[in-house]
Parts: structure tokens; C-alpha cells; sequence
């Protein structure tokens, strides 16, 4: 018999509450360099939350909260310090997706706040000769670079639903820049899986390799260029980057590329322009909505792929009980689910504007009845499936023609936030793959993104409509997955995302499953080993499933395996009872996560 949802989260909420130690930055910490704390996978306790993957960065929103802001105030702070601390995965030099919960009107709202391709582009930005470029000369490049979309974001939300100024929220940032923070192992790690792409360009060498080498663990990392453009953008607002010197330099910088001569790299062009950077604009759209459990599940809608793909996969599980379902047939259902979704994203999920993308259709229960009924318990489907037709749903139809799924950077970050009204934000936020472009704008002090090698460079099957090439304009499609779950009183129950690629949409809706029908404690869905399908041959496992019984059994229906040493990198808030929150983060991914609340519970 199917436990019901509303006790086992009441449960959960009382265990946790129980179990968890606080954590929370000291008054005044932002009057002081930021310290480099400890960090700790769960807190629990009044006035609001921050999870975020680094401690520098939660403990600048927490401070933010502490001192009156809401919780879009702390998401716009936290991000600003995560351009700081995890510059390779962040900045002002990338894009993203803010999906909030206003407790007021009890509504759901999101921002699109993705890079787009410059006006120039066409549907051969990657071709040469009519064959795709090769992906590693794209990577590092000026063509891979699209028209930031980060400050316009906070911008737009600052205005919209925040209680404080850019200018006030950047300050921390701005002197975290400065002042520096505590190189760890994963800072130094990810600059040392980036050093020979990073030794192409002077400017980000110099930057992030110190006196030509690695930054040591321990040691005070500062950045005071983007300290100084931070600054620029507290005097004069985020049109200084649209349309100021700012926006010139970065125009520059695209375009010819700054390349080492001796280094034999050839960093291809992009044809960005001013007129680029002064035309883009956030897009204000309304969330997908899932009904799950008796839950509501809010995310993202196209241009990201993450709320059709993660909801589609979640109507496809809502006919199974997975409460009760042993570990191998919970398994089995949800790789096989997230495999026919994304066989479904791969066909029809593109940049709306110019891709008539059935979104209403995709969400349907009608759709995920006719897709579910081809998963069988005793068998595998086959990789690459054929898509279906949200338009006129045929019941466990089979033919049609499949097509790959294309690559995805595995870069980005995600942070939550709660506020003492109630309010909540889920934020991911990107430069696409690890150190982006790999591209420093010459003294400014951030990484420029690699987004639009999240377009097809070419048809993934020339048989089949790829709703993914590049335009004029287009956003590149996202599976950024940031999602915010009410109950039947239109409440927050628990808000989400994660990093990851591809990988993302598999993550929160592994850690949605973990948590909603499993049973499991929010910081124990999040730590759970993890396995990634996402439409292809093979399905990826984390260590702590690959080398199990587990596997094997799954092996025995007919599943494929390979390993992944990590998958996602998840941060999120959970509302309990009596006003209080739970913030929760990685255990071990990324070097852990970093949850922290205003008041910690006694």
C-alpha cells in the first residue's frame, strides 16, 4: 500500500529536525574578509537558508538574510560570491535559470536567464566545409562564446521581487574578490584539469596560475580585477556590461581571442558585437507544472529541457509504487523512464521562439500513459529510442526513427534559498563546461562562457528534425533543472537543482524520487549514489552502485553499465513545521556542499 506523501514528509521533517547540527555565519562576518569555514551538509533552524557548494558564498547570503534581505536578495548575493570562489563553473560571464517561490501570492515564477548566439549565427555556426568542426577546437574559442545572461538576471530579479540593490548585494562579492578566499583541493584540482587550456590565454594563466603555477591548497586566492569590475557594476548597473566599456571589452575579447603566440593554440573567432550585448534581454515565462504524489513540481520550461524532462519522467513513474518497489525495480523504472524522456527532449525541446516546442503536450499524464506502457520488468529498451508524438499520443508505440543525444558540458553550479516569509529561489547558474571557454576578458577578472556548444553542431540524425541547431539569437538548449515542489496547500515542501549536464535532469529527478517515495532524509537523497540514462547505450553509475549486488541483478534484465566517478553536485532547502528550514548539500561531491540557517536549531 502506497505510504501517504504528507505523513512520510512529516516524518522526515521531525527526524531531520532532530538529527541536524546548524551552521550559520557570525554577525558581522561581512565586515571581514570572508573566513574559510568548515562545511556542512545540513542545518536546521528559523530565519531562512542558504545551500550552496561553497561556505564563502552561503555564509555572504545567510548575512544577507541575517540583515533583512529576502530571499531573492540572498540567491543574487550567493551567486555573485560563487563568481568568486567557483569561478570555472560561474560568473558574470555565463548564463542561467531562477525559478522563486513568492509566499505571498503563493505562485510560482521563473526567469530565463540563458546565453544566447550571436544575431549573425546560423544553423552552420559549427560547420566547416559542411562537417561539424571538431568539438575540442570549438571548446576554447571565441565561436563557443554566447551573450552573457547572468547580470541581466539579477538584474531583472532584483527588481521584480527583491528588497535590496544590485549595488548592495554585490558588495560582499566584490570584497571577497578582493580580499580572497582559501584555495581547497577542488579549486586547485579543477584549475589543474584546466592548466593546458588555461596556458593558452595570458590573461586567465596569469589569473589562475600564479606565478606560472598551480594555486596551493591553503593559500589566499584574490581577484581584484573582478573586485574592480564588480565595483563597475555597483556604480553604473548591469549596462555597463551590455553597453558600456565593459561590453566592448568583451566584444573584443571574442572576437580576438588573446592567444599565446607560443602556444601553437588556434582560438577560432566568434563574430559577437555590441549590438549583440545591447539587444539581449531575460524572458519572464511561466514554470512547467507536474502534479506528483499529490504534490505540484515547478521548474523550468523550454528554453531548458530540465521541467519537460524530469516532469515527463515523472508522470511515466506516477503509475508505479515505488514506496514498496525493491531497489533493483525502482532501478529498472527510473533508468527506463528517464531513458523514453529523453528520447522525447532530444526530438521536440528547442529555443520556443524558434522551435514549436509542445510543451502542454510533453507534461501530459495522456503522453506519459502512452510512453510508460513500453517499460517492462523483465526487459531492457533498446538505445537510441525512437521519440514519440506528444501531439497524438500512440499507445506503446515503438517505430519511428531514433536519434543520438547529443553532448552537454557537465560544468555548473546550483544554490537554494529561503527567507523568514517564506520565500524560496532555486537558482542554477553556468559558464557551461569546467573553466568555459577557458577565455579571460583582459583585465576584468572572469571566464567567459562556452555556452553555444550546447547547440548540435550538426543533426544528430539527418532523418530526424533537430530542434538544437543554432540561429540567429537562439538559446542553446539547457537541462538545467532548478524546481520547487508545493503541496495541495500550495506551500514549498522542498526546492532543488543540481549541476551536471545532462546529468542534471537525472539527478533531481533521482534525488525527487529518493526523497518523496523512498523515504529518505533530504541530505540522504542527496548523498545517494547515483545513475544517469539518458537515451544512450549505457547507463552511468556512481561507484557506490556499480560495485554492487545491484548492478548485477540489473545486468541480469539486460541493463548496460558504465562508471562515473561522480554525477551532479545537488544543493536544496526543505520548509518543516514551526517556521523552521532544513538546508541541505553534498556529502562528498565537489569536496561537499556548504548548508547553512540564520538561527540554528538548539
Amino acid at each position: 500500500m502506497r505510504r501517504p506523501v504528507v505523513r512520510s514528509l512529516a516524518v522526515l521533517a521531525v527526524g531531520a529536525a532532530v538529527v541536524s547540527v546548524g551552521a550559520a555565519a557570525p554577525p558581522g562576518a561581512l565586515d571581514r574578509p570572508a573566513p574559510h569555514t568548515a562545511k556542512v551538509p545540513e542545518a536546521v533552524g528559523h530565519g531562512g537558508a542558504v545551500s550552496s557548494v561553497d561556505p564563502d558564498a552561503s555564509a555572504v547570503g545567510i548575512e544577507v538574510l541575517r540583515r533583512g534581505g529576502n530571499a531573492v536578495d540572498a540567491a543574487v548575493a550567493t551567486a555573485a560570491a560563487l563568481g568568486v570562489t567557483e569561478p570555472y563553473s560561474a560568473g558574470i560571464g555565463g548564463g542561467g535559470y531562477f525559478v522563486y517561490y513568492d509566499a505571498r501570492s503563493r505562485t510560482v515564477h521563473t526567469i530565463d536567464g540563458r546565453e544566447t548566439a550571436p544575431l549573425t549565427a546560423d544553423s552552420g555556426l559549427f560547420l566547416e566545409n559542411g562537417e561539424p568542426i571538431p568539438f575540442a577546437e570549438a571548446v576554447s574559442s571565441g565561436l563557443s562564446v554566447g551573450t552573457p545572461g547572468t547580470p541581466a538576471t539579477w538584474q531583472r530579479v532584483l527588481d521584480a521581487w527583491g528588497s535590496r540593490s544590485l549595488g548592495s548585494v554585490l558588495e560582499p562579492a566584490e570584497r571577497l574578490a578582493r580580499d580572497g578566499f582559501t584555495v581547497d583541493d577542488t579549486f586547485r584540482a579543477q584549475t589543474a584539469a584546466n592548466e593546458t587550456r588555461f596556458r593558452y590565454f595570458p590573461d586567465t594563466a596569469e589569473l589562475f596560475l600564479p606565478g606560472g603555477e598551480l594555486p596551493v591548497v591553503g593559500s589566499t586566492f584574490k581577484n581584484p580585477d573582478l573586485a574592480r569590475t564588480y565595483a563597475e557594476l555597483r556604480r553604473k548597473g548591469v549596462d555597463a556590461l551590455y553597453r558600456g566599456d565593459l561590453a566592448r571589452d568583451i566584444v573584443n575579447t571574442v572576437n580576438e581571442p588573446p592567444v599565446d603566440p607560443d602556444s601553437g593554440w588556434n582560438a577560432r573567432p566568434g563574430d559577437l558585437t555590441t549590438r549583440d550585448l545591447a539587444a539581449y534581454r531575460t524572458k519572464s515565462q511561466p514554470p512547467t507544472k507536474t502534479s506528483y504524489r499529490g504534490l505540484d513540481v515547478y521548474s523550468m520550461a523550454p528554453s531548458s529541457s530540465g521541467g519537460t524532462t524530469v516532469g515527463e519522467a515523472l508522470n511515466i513513474l506516477e503509475r508505479t509504487d515505488l514506496s514498496d518497489a525493491s531497489d533493483v525495480r525502482y532501478l529498472h523504472r527510473f533508468i527506463e523512464a528517464s531513458r523514453i524522456a529523453f528520447a522525447d527532449r532530444g526530438r521536440w525541446v528547442g529555443d520556443p521562439a524558434f522551435e514549436d516546442v509542445p510543451t502542454k503536450e510533453l507534461l501530459s499524464q495522456r503522453f506519459a500513459d502512452a510512453r510508460e506502457c513500453l517499460i517492462k520488468d523483465d526487459a531492457v529498451l533498446t538505445s537510441p529510442l525512437a521519440p514519440g508524438d506528444p501531439r497524438d499520443p500512440e499507445p506503446c508505440a515503438s517505430g519511428g526513427t531514433a536519434a543520438p543525444t547529443t553532448y552537454e558540458g557537465e560544468s555548473t553550479t546550483h544554490l537554494t534559498t529561503a527567507d523568514r516569509w517564506g520565500n524560496v529561489v532555486a537558482y542554477t547558474l553556468t559558464i557551461e563546461q569546467t573553466g568555459g571557454s577557458g577565455i579571460t576578458v583582459p583585465g576584468r577578472g572572469f571566464l567567459l562562457n562556452n555556452e553555444l556548444t550546447d547547440f548540435s553542431f550538426a543533426p544528430a540524425n539527418p532523418a530526424v528534425h533537430d530542434p538544437n541547431l543554432p540561429g540567429p539569437g537562439k538559446r542553446p538548449r539547457s537541462s538545467m533543472s532548478p524546481t520547487i515542489v508545493l503541496d495541495r496547500h500550495d506551500q514549498p515542501v522542498v526546492a532543488l537543482g543540481s549541476p551536471g549536464g545532462s546529468t542534471i535532469i537525472t539527478t533531481v529527478l533521482q534525488t525527487l524520487t529518493g526523497f518523496l517515495d523512498r523515504g529518505l532524509p533530504l541530505v540522504d537523497a542527496i548523498a545517494a549514489p547515483r545513475a544517469s540514462q539518458r537515451n544512450t547505450a549505457q547507463t552511468e553509475l556512481e561507484p557506490g552502485l556499480y560495485d554492487s549486488e545491484l548492478r548485477r541483478s540489473l545486468e541480469a534484465i539486460g541493463h548496460s553499465f558504465r562508471q562515473n566517478p561522480e554525477i551532479g553536485a545537488t544543493t536544496a532547502v526543505q520548509k518543516l513545521s514551526g517556521g523552521k528550514w532544513l538546508a541541505a548539500a553534498e556529502k562528498v561531491r565537489r569536496g561537499g556542499g556548504s548548508a547553512m540557517v540564520v538561527h540554528p536549531a538548539r
